[in-house]
Order: structure tokens, then C-alpha cells, then sequence
């Protein structure tokens, strides 16, 4: 008896007959098999456009768009088996026809084979079409040919291909850094693997290999003298040679080859590059080269020609030492901080600011600045030290600034930019470290005063924006998001900069508007991307099509995306729910059902910028890796508890039903169990979520926090308990509402306070108070609906049981405490909100009677102009902190004005 040894595969099966035709050169029987294969299995519906096209106008582009949508169908295909078996298989015959018929036209035909070999791991196939005469085609990249060749010789392990083309491709251009990494990383693996040429013959496919250290050595060298005779400054090499030493180092055998001392080597490299802005970010990558010891050396160096010198005191006669002996300073310009007049020539910006920006920024990086001077003398030296002097205090001379914006258009990068940013960087650090609350007000003050002289800056808008929120002012920061003119997918990336704090700090109509703002970016993106898609079949471009694909994808799943969402539909139920409209209205508009999820949790994307800030921190300071994952579990939980408090409060008009018998075991009609048990599971999943995110914490969580929230969110677990199950429910309501009451007056505890207090001079926030109140606000919101229905079922309970009275004239029946209990409910619910609305009206009337502009900074000797930048950020702060208090004790009000409707 025979025994089967292979079992054929079924997507094989099916397209033998369409390989067999292409392979015979019969197209037409090809498409028609395709057609009856297209008919019994509807997933491959997209082939069929192009099939059709094919058949009535002979042209590659359609031909090639039924082998795309074939790729798509791989793509898109949930089993990567089948993609493998039977997309992509039969994508690569009907392209093998074409080239065997020799019809390959264009660039992207090319492109799309490449494509296709290299989703089936064919990488050899690859790597021959694109050295062969198919490979001559690919002309419209720089580069295009030699990047796939390496990309497959990655792939192939080939590494003295790998090293022959990044070194041939270096001899061509030796600033191109991605080759240098290439070149390093294949030396590196052929030493590893003891590789040696063979006798005779060429080294590789691609010429010439070098497989040992010297080699590599000599080749680093050979490139920076021909760096060197060059008129143009490139520089790779220098880099290079700093990323040859680490490597070495990895290995044990760096000193053997004399390649410099990293500490020289930077200094050299500032001497050449110390006027780039990049300049610092270069280095800043080999920090880890030096010791600790080294680095104090290197910021404070004795040496009279060291760029990397910092003042490590405050005595005038020695920063006038360091600034007059900088080799990159003429001596006109080497000014005393005595001189009544400052130097009044226009600054030269290559010279005079980029690097003083460097030399300052390295003991940051270094985080030495605490050892060499205190703090506030350290924004004093950072803020004032550039080519002009400065008066004493924290402040720097804005006629410092002045003079370093003055040669400047308004639309560019002004020169003096960078010394206020590490001002303000310093400043909030001292703010949030030691708790100097007068350092943020003059870090505000040196941003606004910035922003008017460099107005296209954005790092100076960004941080305007966060510690504008930090403080709990939004108001100022919609037209600063505005004016940054954020570009398509930068709406996601930072748009979490202001939308964050959109709703909680009771600005609801620039939270709505925002919302909306960012909404329509999202919603625009699915009609933008396939007109993207649909051009690019037109045109031919297919390696595009996946990535738009995926781009769509991602934004679709974006974390911003569902936050942004979310939120935008609890406001709108906060503002208009039971107020203008009912809830259940409010609810049906929305189609919002408590049993649907619209979250892709398990597909969720973090988009967020989390680094947009520019740093000069040294790593361990810096927003890491462990931050960023810590970070998007809390607001991963935080939104989980967003949708789950949305998705219980959507099934709170469905509940409303007859009441029950105690104890009884029947099924309620209209499928009132089945919504009991979609909102039971919903509250336990929001009870695990609350407890996981009280974990938090614990935690150290940057950027961004919602800690507070955690702590109070028990309030909204005992409010939706009431709505657990049809039984005993009016058991249920007596038991909680006495404890929900007690819950939401600690709430209120967490209100009190003043958001701007005056001590000695000095004006301190608590923002905190401004989130607690608008929490509250949510959460009284929240309880009254849920009151609503306590009151649907308790009212006919009362009518059942004052009927039975009247029909039995029985005197004797007494009624259920729970009816006494939820009035005595009502009456302290609406005790406590008009508590709190008098409190914000005190609020208020603390905050008018506030004379701002009478106070100043503790510095005395700042000029009238940084006075008036003062007062221009202390009178922000307080209209916006108006402006908040009036629209959440406004809404308040009408939810005061709900409670009264309350009787049973």
C-alpha cells in the first residue's frame, strides 16, 4: 500500500495551473484561471482591477498594479503562511514573466521585484537582480543600488562585501556617517571570524577588504589628512576616529594603537566644528569615552587656549580671566564687567555665541555644574555669560540680549537663542529640584522676553507651552501651540502637549476647540492616505504604498488618537448632559454602546515626542528608555480608566426597568440581565485598573503624571457600584450613598488652598487645586446621572408601596429607610456643591483682589524692560486662572441647579 510523503499544499494547488500557463506563454488562459481563482476565494478581490485592465490595454502599470495588490494581500493577510504560499509566490511568477520576456520598462517595476524577493527571503535573488542589468534601472535615489546591495549583503552575513562597498563608498564620500558604522561593524565581524583573503584574485564581489584593526586604523587616518587638504571641512573622520577608539576599547586593544587621547581629540574637534550648532550633539555621543575624573578636566581645564572652561566661582576678576584669554574671542571683544557702556558692534555669530553655548553646555552634560557653583549663580553665569557684560542678579542684561538679536531677521534663529534656553533649563531645574517657586516666574520671564526678540523659535514656544501647564495656566498656551504651526503627523507627536491638559484645568471651551483641532488631523488622515495610495499606483510608485499603508496604521492606533477621542466625547457629556440635552440623547448622538471598545489596545501606538525638547543632560538625567515605557503604561491605564468610566456611564439609560421582587431569580425582559452583566464585568475591570494604576505612585513618572488621579478615582468604583446587579438594588443605594458623600467631600478636601499665594514678596501657585477642582466637577457629573437612575428606580417603588397603602387603607405600612436615606443624600450633595461653588467664588475674589503688578522680583536691580516681562507672565497666569475658575464655578452652578430636580 502506498503511503503518501508529501502532502501538496492546498494555495499550491490552486495556482499550479496559473504557473503552468505564465510558463508557457499564455497569458490569456493565465488571466482567466486567475478569474475563477479570484471567484471561489473573495480575499483576492484586488488583484481584479488590474487583471481587468491588463486584458483590454496591454500596459505594464496595470499589469503591475494586480502584482501590488497581490503584495497588499500578503500584507494584509492575518496567516503568514499563507502569504508565503500563496501571494507572494504567484506576484514573483508573473513578474518573472515579464522579465524573462524581457518587458521590465521601469524603475518601479524593478523596485517591486526587489520588494517581493526580498518579503520571501529570497536574498540572493535579490541581490542578483539589482547588480544585474535590471539593477541599471534604479537611477532616480542617489545611492539606490549600492544601499539594497548592502542591505542584502546584511542580510547574506557577507561582510567582506559589506566592508569593500562602505570603504569604496567612503573613498567617494568620507562625511557619509552611515558607511563609517557599516565599515567598522563588517572589520569587526571578519576579525571575529578570522577571516583572511584568498591568494589570488579580487578580495570580494566589491574590490579591496580590510580585515584587521591597522587596517582600519590606517584607513581612519588616511581620511582625515585627505580631510585635512581639503577645502571643504567634513566631519566624519574625526568622528570616526572617536568611534574606532570606542570599539577598540570593546575589545580590549585600544592602546596599542596610538589613535590619541579622547580628550585631545574633542578639543580638536571643537577647534574645527565649535561654531556648528551640531557640535555638541556630536560629542555628546562619546561623553562615555572619558573618566570621571577626566571630565572635571575637561570643563575646567588650566590650560589658557582651553575652550571647555567654566567659571568655578562668581569673583568678576576671574570670569573676566576666562573670557579674555578664549582663543575664539578677539581681544576688542573681550569686555569688562565693570564697563559702564557695553560693546556696541553687532556680534558675529560663528564666533561669539555658538561656541560659548558649547563650553557651557558640557558641564550640564557632565552634571559637574553642582560641584563647580550654586545654583542661582549658575543660571547668573549661563544667562549673562556671553561677549557683553551683565548686570549682577539672576537676570541676564536684556541689553545682552538685545545686542545678540539685533543683526537678526525676526523669521531666523537668533544667535543669543541658545543662552536663554540653558538659562531656563537651569531655572526649572532649581524649580522642581530645591522647590524655588521664583525661579519659574524667571524663567517664564526670560522665555516671553525672548520670544519677542526670536519669534520663530520654537524650543522657546514649547517650553512656554509645558511650564505654562506645569503651572496650570492654559489659557496663554492655545495661541502659543498655534503660532508653532505644527505640520500634519507633528499634530500627534506634540500634540500631547496641550492636549493633556485641555480639559483638566477647566478651560472647556479651549478644551472642546483643541479637541476638535486634533480630531480632524486623525479623521482627515484615512481620506489623505488613500488619495497617497491611489497616486501612487498611478504613478508607479509601489515601495510607497506599504509604507503609506502602515503610516495610516499607525495613526489609526495612535495613543493620542484614542485619548484625544475619549475625552473629547466625557466633555462633551459633562457640558451638555442633563443640561441642555438628557442624557440619554446625549449618549444616542454619540452612538455610544457599553458592550463596544473602539480602543486597539493590543495594537496601540505610542507616537508621542517625548524628546522634543533639546537637552544637555548627561544620560542618566536625560528621559530614558525605562521613563518612556513607564510613561506610556500610566497613560495606558489612565485612558483604560477613561473608557471604561465613558462605557458605564453609556449604559446607565438602558438600566431603567420595573423593580423587582427581593430575592427573586427571574430574568428580567428586554435584556435588562444581559446589560447588568456588561456593566458588572465593566466595573471589575475598572476596579483591577484603578488598583493598577495606584502603583504608579510609587513611581517616578516623566513627563507627564495623572498620580493625583489614581488616588481619587475609588469615588467612581463605589458611584457605578449601585448599578452592579437588579437585586437588593435598593439595599444597594442606602449602603453607598452615605459613603459616596463622604468620598466626595475628601475630594473636596483636596480643593482647598489658594492658587496664587504672596509670601515676602514672592508669588507661589498650587495647580493641583485647579486638576482637584475640575476632577470634582467630573465627578459630581458622574454621581448625579447615576442619582438619576437611583431615583428611576426608587420613585415607582414609592408609588407601588403608597398604592398598596391607599388599596389596603393600612396606616401600619412603614416605608424602606432607603427613601429617608437618599434624601438626606440629595439635601448633603447639594450642601457640598454649593460649598464648593462659594469656595471658588473665593477663590476668584482672592485672585482680583491680588495686586500683581505691584510686586517684583526679588533681584532689584533688573532693568524696567525684564519688569515688564515679569509682570506680563504674572498677569497671564492670573486671567488664566480667572478665566479657569469662571467656566468650572459656571458649570457648577447648572449641575447645582440638577440636583434640585432630585425628588422621589
Amino acid at each position: 500500500m502506498a503511503t503518501r510523503g508529501h502532502v501538496q499544499d492546498p494555495n499550491d494547488r490552486r495556482l499550479r495551473p496559473i504557473y503552468d500557463y505564465l510558463d508557457n506563454g499564455n497569458n490569456k488562459m493565465a488571466i482567466q484561471q486567475a478569474d475563477k481563482l479570484l471567484k471561489k476565494h473573495k480575499d483576492l478581490h484586488c488583484a481584479k482591477a488590474g487583471m481587468a485592465l491588463y486584458k483590454i490595454v496591454p500596459k505594464n502599470p496595470y499589469y503591475f498594479w494586480s502584482v501590488m495588490s497581490l503584495i497588499m494581500q500578503s500584507i494584509s493577510a492575518r496567516d503568514e503562511n499563507l502569504s508565503k504560499t500563496m501571494f507572494l509566490p504567484l506576484a514573483e511568477r508573473m513578474v518573472e514573466k515579464m522579465v524573462k520576456e524581457d518587458k521590465i520598462e521601469a524603475e518601479a517595476e524593478v523596485e517591486l521585484y526587489y520588494m517581493i524577493l526580498e518579503r520571501l527571503g529570497k536574498y540572493q535573488e535579490a541581490l542578483d537582480v539589482i547588480r544585474g542589468k535590471l539593477g541599471e534601472k534604479l537611477t532616480s535615489e542617489i545611492q539606490s543600488r549600492e544601499n539594497k546591495c548592502m542591505a542584502m549583503y546584511k542580510k547574506l552575513s557577507r561582510w567582506p562585501e559589506c566592508n569593500a562597498l562602505s570603504r569604496r563608498l567612503l573613498l567617494k564620500n568620507s562625511d557619509d556617517w552611515q558607511f563609517y558604522l557599516t565599515y567598522f561593524d563588517s572589520v569587526f565581524r571578519l576579525i571575529e571570524e578570522a577571516w583572511t583573503p584568498p591568494a589570488e584574485g579580487e578580495h570580494s564581489l566589491e574590490g579591496e577588504v580590510h580585515c584587521s584593526a591597522e587596517d582600519a586604523v590606517k584607513f581612519i587616518e588616511d581620511r582625515i589628512t585627505e580631510a585635512a587638504q581639503s577645502a571643504r571641512h567634513v566631519r566624519g573622520p574625526h568622528l570616526a576616529k572617536l568611534e574606532l577608539i570606542r570599539r577598540l576599547r570593546s575589545q580590549g586593544c585600544n592602546d596599542e594603537y596610538k589613535l590619541g587621547d579622547p580628550e585631545e581629540l574633542m578639543f580638536q574637534y571643537f577647534k574645527k566644528f565649535g561654531d556648528k550648532p551640531c557640535c555638541f550633539t556630536d560629542l555628546k555621543v562619546f561623553v562615555d569615552l572619558l573618566p570621571a575624573a577626566q571630565c572635571t578636566q575637561v570643563c575646567v581645564s588650566q590650560s589658557s587656549a582651553s575652550v571647555w572652561s567654566v567659571c568655578a566661582c562668581m569673583q568678576e576678576e576671574v570670569v573676566q580671566e576666562l573670557k579674555s584669554r578664549y582663543f575664539f574671542r578677539p581681544a576688542h571683544l573681550a569686555v569688562s564687567l565693570q564697563a559702564e557702556e557695553p560693546y556696541t558692534e553687532a556680534p558675529r555669530p560663528v564666533v561669539l555665541n555658538l561656541p560659548t553655548t558649547v563650553e557651557n553646555h558640557c558641564p550640564r552634560l557632565f552634571d559637574i555644574q553642582k560641584c563647580l557653583v550654586p545654583a542661582p549663580e549658575l543660571a547668573l553665569l549661563i544667562g549673562s555669560w556671553g561677549p557683553f557684560p551683565a548686570c549682577p542678579g539672576m537676570f541676564c542684561s536684556s541689553r545682552v540680549w538685545l545686542l545678540g538679536w539685533r543683526s537678526c531677521l525676526k523669521t531666523e534663529l537668533q544667535f543669543s537663542d541658545y543662552y536663554c534656553l540653558l538659562a531656563v533649563h537651569v531655572l526649572t531645574d532649581i524649580w522642581r529640584e530645591a522647590g524655588e517657586e521664583t525661579a519659574v516666574w524667571q524663567a517664564l520671564t526670560l522665555l516671553e522676553e525672548g520670544l519677542t526678540h526670536s519669534p520663530s523659535n520654537a524650543q522657546f514656544k514649547l517650553l512656554l507651552v509645558r511650564i505654562y501647564c506645569m503651572l496650570g495656566a492654559f489659557e496663554p498656551v492655545v495661541d502659543l501651540y498655534s503660532s508653532l504651526d505644527a505640520k500634519h503627523i507633528q499634530h500627534d507627536t506634540i500634540g500631547y502637549l496641550l492636549t493633556r491638559y485641555a480639559a483638566s484645568l477647566g478651560q472647556y471651551a479651549a478644551a472642546s476647540q483643541s479637541c476638535n483641532f486634533a480630531l480632524r488631523f486623525f479623521h482627515s488622515n484615512q481620506k489623505d492616505t488613500s488619495e497617497y495610495i491611489i497616486q501612487a499606483y498611478k504613478y508607479g510608485a509601489f515601495e510607497k504604498i506599504p509604507e503609506f499603508i502602515a503610516f495610516r496604521n499607525r495613526l489609526n492606533n495612535s495613543l493620542h488618537f484614542a485619548q484625544v477621542r475619549t475625552e473629547r466625547m466625557l466633555l462633551d457629556l459633562l457640558l451638555e448632559a442633563n443640561i441642555s440635552t438628557s442624557l440619554a440623547e446625549s449618549i444616542k448622538s454619540m452612538n455610544l454602546r457599553p458592550e463596544e471598545d473602539d480602543v486597539p489596545w493590543e495594537d496601540l501606538r505610542d507616537n508621542r515626542d517625548l524628546d522634543v525638547f533639546f537637552s544637555w543632560d548627561p544620560k542618566d538625567r536625560n528621559v530614558s528608555e525605562e521613563h518612556k515605557k513607564l510613561s506610556l503604561e500610566e497613560e495606558t491605564m489612565w485612558l483604560r480608566i477613561r473608557t471604561l468610566t465613558l462605557r458605564l456611564i453609556s449604559g446607565l439609560p438602558s438600566l431603567t426597568h420595573p423593580v423587582e421582587p427581593k430575592n427573586s431569580e427571574k430574568t428580567s425582559e428586554n435584556g435588562v440581565s444581559s446589560r447588568i452583566d456588561i456593566l458588572r464585568l465593566l466595573l471589575q475591570q475598572l476596579e483591577v485598573a484603578v488598583e493598577t494604576g495606584k502603583r504608579f505612585i510609587e513611581k517616578e513618572i516623566q513627563p507627564l503624571s495623572h498620580l493625583s488621579k489614581f488616588a481619587m478615582a475609588d469615588v467612581l468604583i463605589i458611584c457605578f457600584s449601585i448599578l452592579e446587579g437588579t437585586v437588593d438594588i435598593q439595599e444597594r443605594i442606602e449602603n453607598s450613598l452615605t459613603s459616596l458623600l463622604e468620598l466626595l467631600k475628601g475630594v473636596f478636601s483636596t480643593c482647598k488652598g489658594e492658587l496664587l499665594e504672596v509670601t515676602d514678596g514672592n508669588v507661589k501657585t498650587q495647580p493641583a487645586i485647579l486638576e482637584n477642582l475640575v476632577f470634582f466637577v467630573e465627578t459630581v457629573s458622574v454621581i448625579l446621572w447615576v442619582s438619576s437612575y437611583c431615583e428611576s428606580v426608587l420613585r415607582p417603588y414609592k408609588l407601588n408601596i403608597q398604592k398598596k397603602k391607599k388599596k389596603k387603607k393600612e396606616t401600619s405600612i412603614i416605608m424602606p429607610p432607603v427613601f429617608t436615606t437618599f434624601q438626606d443624600y440629595v439635601t448633603g450633595l447639594q450642601t457640598l456643591i454649593s460649598n464648593v461653588v462659594d469656595h471658588i467664588k473665593g477663590l476668584e475674589t482672592h485672585l482680583i483682589a491680588l495686586k500683581l503688578e505691584e510686586l517684583t522680583l526679588e533681584d532689584t536691580c533688573i532693568s524696567p524692560e525684564e519688569r515688564k516681562f515679569s509682570k506680563t507672565v504674572q498677569g497671564k497666569v492670573q486671567s488664566s486662572y480667572l478665566h479657569s475658575l469662571l467656566e468650572i464655578g459656571e458649570l457648577l452652578r447648572k449641575r447645582l441647579e440638577t440636583t434640585k430636580k432630585l425628588k422621589i
